[in-house]
């Protein structure tokens, strides 16, 4: 793979929540070195809402040497509010990318599940679980809209942003690949996929562009290889506060094994870049007691102290898992020599 990277995420806004509820800019700094040097990687997906937290980490990264790809993500908003915000984020990063050429731009991740308009619902749990879903998406009626939205953002955005476009599919949308530079998709491997997951990465080669997993990972329970993308819903939120569920497991061998796993196969496969999902979840700390280790629900490579620091780094907030032992390792082994710009 020319690309080893994993997602970094400066503060998503899902249901309400922010993913990143502190944005210190030495913090960011320090875990892109510890992304570079340890976890090995020469490409860094930036993701978030805040267009100035998306540049500041962007600059730092670039400045650091890495592929950076920059991921500006507005969920649950209308068409024109959405293409609004991705083309104001596409003009700031023109400016950086006049100045670092390693710069690719996203307009978009999985705006069938998190857009509003095309299919029907206000937010991604309306959607997925509207009568109507399941037909819209075996007859492909969401195709057309996606598209069409697809076609006058990448105009738009291609006026203001000279470098690289792509937008970050799932399996169940049918993009227009000849509009973007890289053909990319989110994939998580599940119970249901597992036989055919391998045949599904190579699918993805027949455009003939260079393609980009945006997200694979696993969470850090017994049964999350199962899973997939749905591995974080073994939170409860119907007693009014926050619980994993019970009779879950912590298990960090699970998810390294999985991850691992992936990696081989997509690297098999002729993956171009592979971003594992995701670097930290400041929002979902670990705790001892398993119905408040919401790090269980979480894909990070790192678990999330609430009350103090690690060991590892003492100067970060987290404590490696197993999974960042075996993404380090496999980038390490795999990495042919070509590690970051300097």
């Amino acid at each position: 793979m020319e690309w080893r990277g994993v997602d970094y995420d400066v503060g998503r806004v899902l249901e309400g929540t922010l993913t990143r509820p502190v944005f210190d800019m030495k913090v960011v700094h320090r875990e892109l070195e510890i992304i570079k040097n340890d976890l090995h990687c020469n490409a860094v997906r930036i993701c978030g809402e805040d267009i100035d937290r998306l540049l500041t980490a962007t600059e730092d990264a670039l400045m650091q040497g890495f592929e950076v790809w920059l991921s500006p993500e507005l969920f649950e908003k209308d068409e024109r509010e959405t293409l609004d915000y991705i083309v104001k984020a596409a003009t700031a990063a023109e400016t950086l990318r006049r100045r670092y050429p390693r710069l690719t731009l996203s307009i978009g991740s999985e705006l069938t599940l998190f857009m509003q308009g095309i299919v029907e619902g206000s937010n991604l749990m309306e959607r997925v679980n509207n009568p109507s879903f399941r037909d819209t998406i075996m007859t492909g009626k969401h195709n057309k809209p996606l598209n069409e939205f697809l076609a006058m953002a990448n105009r738009a955005v291609r006026q203001v942003f000279n470098g690289k476009v792509t937008y970050v599919s799932i399996p169940l949308e049918a993009v227009d690949w000849s509009l973007f530079d890289f053909v990319s998709y989110d994939l998580y491997r599940e119970a249901r996929i597992k036989d055919s997951f391998a045949d599904i990465a190579k699918r993805f080669l027949s455009y003939g562009k260079p393609v980009l997993i945006g997200e694979f990972g696993c969470c850090t329970y017994r049964g999350a290889e199962n899973a997939g993308g749905w591995g974080w819903a073994i939170v409860d939120f119907a007693e009014g506060s926050l619980r994993v569920k019970e009779d879950f497991i912590r298990d960090e061998d699970v998810q390294a094994r999985e991850v691992s796993d992936m990696l081989g196969i997509f690297d098999a496969a002729g993956i171009f870049g592979t971003f594992v999902f995701t670097f930290v979840s400041p929002h979902l700390t670990t705790s001892e007691d398993p119905r408040h280790d919401f790090d269980m629900a979480s894909y990070s490579l790192v678990k999330t102290y609430s009350d103090r620091r690690g060991t590892t780094y003492p100067d970060m907030p987290w404590e490696p898992k197993e999974a960042f032992r075996a993404v380090a390792d496999y980038y390490d082994k795999h990495g042919g020599g070509r590690r970051c710009h300097p």
